[in-house]
């Protein structure tokens, strides 16, 4: 099983070390297409003075020379020579395709002159002493090509990191469900045999004509069936729960009804309705969904030092989706606890596990498919919960 405080410093580890690789690969391409350009650069000087000395040449052997190894072995680089008058010479590596009429060939050169000339400072060389000539160019496609590579190799970098961050943060979350699962099933399953043996306790204090306190057998088996709810919500946790059409009005009011005999008699209940459609349903899982609300009025109780007012309003907020929304007069939270309140392990008091919301953001989101949320709240005002479920409405 990982550690989730290990997992954490992996994934900090795992971003700066692909950080790194990032920027050190940024710099040596940077640094590799600055030496191309420069590298062409003196190319195209070497081609202008190459022109120069071959024009100016009185050997034939050495001009001959100077074309085939300076001029020929430009194969790269777009090149244009033009008069001084800004007309077209001669030109190597510019894409003129066959058929293109003289015009036409003489109006791409001159556009491509206009490009080269806002790219690099044209080179002024003379073919004769006195009459000056302009070479121009621009960079290689293959330079071109490089250039925009930093960019494709940073955003390639980039869904690196990002797809490393998201198999991590998905391996935390499966550990946590396998965490979720075993543990259920484990609880279920202990919890099974103790009730089974007060089960048959209860029936032997039941028929025991001797037996003088029968309200004892009655709190117990009242125990009993509490104990077999909550071995029931943690078997539902363990596996897949079977979901089945309940009424959203009636089903609200009795979780309602069941807690208030289990929390502080000072707390005072509100239910207010205003989705006022009773034959309307939803599919839920009851033991799961009870227990959802059951671990956000708790936690409002506790906010409340179990002193104030809890208000329950229901409501429809788009055709086919209602909002539950728990309100407290308890002490509310900050900023910091809100982002925080659903994370597991997460507990403003001074004994509890802070399991409870988190168990509540599973049970909605994950077996319900529905949110839920801290819709508001403020410090020493109290905090309002929504949970949002889809209905079918008949």
């Amino acid at each position: 099983m990982l550690n989730f405080s290990r997992q954490y410093w992996l994934k900090i580890g795992f971003t700066f070390f692909a950080l790194i690789i990032a920027c050190a690969s940024l710099y040596y391409t940077n640094d590799l297409v600055n030496k191309l350009g420069e590298r062409e650069k003196k190319l195209i000087d070497l081609y202008a003075k190459g022109l120069q000395s071959a024009a100016q040449a009185e050997d034939i052997g050495n001009m001959s020379f100077l074309f085939q190894e300076v001029i020929q072995a430009n194969s790269s680089v777009p090149v244009i020579l033009a008069d001084a008058q800004g007309n077209p010479l001669s030109y190597r590596n510019i894409d003129i395709k066959e058929g293109t009429s003289p015009e036409e060939e003489l109006q791409i050169l001159r556009d491509e002159m206009e490009l080269m000339a806002n790219t690099y400072q044209p080179l002024e060389m003379e073919y004769i002493p006195g009459l000056k000539n302009y070479v121009f160019y621009r960079n290689s496609k293959l330079l071109s090509q490089l250039k925009f590579y930093p960019y494709i190799q940073l955003t390639v970098f980039f869904i690196f990191i990002l797809l490393g961050y998201m198999v991590l943060n998905n391996s935390r979350k499966a550990e946590q469900n396998r965490v979720w699962v075993g543990m259920s099933k484990e609880t279920a399953h202990q919890l099974g045999t103790p009730i089974s043996s007060l089960m048959a306790w209860n029936e032997i204090f039941r028929s025991d004509p001797d037996f003088s306190h029968p309200e004892a057998v009655e709190e117990i088996e009242k125990d009993i069936k509490r104990l077999e709810t909550i071995t029931s919500r943690f078997s539902n946790i363990g596996s897949l729960p079977v979901l089945k059409d309940e009424f959203v009005t009636q089903t609200i009011v009795q979780s309602i009804a069941y807690l208030k005999q289990r929390v502080s008699s000072k707390v005072v209940f509100e239910f207010s309705d205003q989705f006022r459609n009773p034959q309307a349903t939803f599919s839920i899982n009851k033991d799961l969904f009870d227990w959802a609300l059951e671990n956000i009025i708790k936690n409002s109780v506790d906010a409340m030092s179990g002193i104030g007012n809890i208000y329950v309003t229901l409501s429809e907020i788009e055709k086919d989706r209602i909002s539950i929304d728990i309100t407290d007069t308890g002490k509310g939270m900050n900023k910091q606890q809100i982002s925080q309140v659903f994370r597991a392990g997460f507990t403003t008091k001074a004994r509890g596990w802070g399991l409870g919301l988190t168990l509540t953001k599973r049970i909605i989101e994950e077996y319900h498919s529905g949110k839920v949320f801290v819709k508001s709240s403020k410090p020493n005002k109290g905090t309002t919960f929504r949970i949002i479920l889809t209905f079918k409405n008949f």
